[in-house]
């Protein structure tokens, strides 16, 4: 789960793998899988490393496996 803010400045926890895709338009949009769609304060590359964060910290992908797909190491 990730805490992100919502535009009337209410925080909001969303299940970071039900997210199908983050896009600024100019707000940044979550969407759901299920179609859902949520608007938050926060940019798209803050909401990602939320993301990449959570999902490391369940173990479903590892560290270095982030770095390589950022263009890191």
């Amino acid at each position: 789960m990730i805490s992100v803010t919502r535009l009337n400045g209410k925080p909001i926890t969303v299940n970071a793998l039900l997210i199908e895709t983050i896009e600024e338009t100019p707000d940044t949009m979550i969407t759901l899988i299920t179609g859902k769609k949520i608007m938050v304060l926060e940019k798209v590359p803050e909401t990602v490393n939320k993301v990449q964060q959570y999902v490391q910290s369940i173990g479903l992908i590892s560290s270095q496996l982030l770095r390589t797909d950022s263009g890191g190491v």
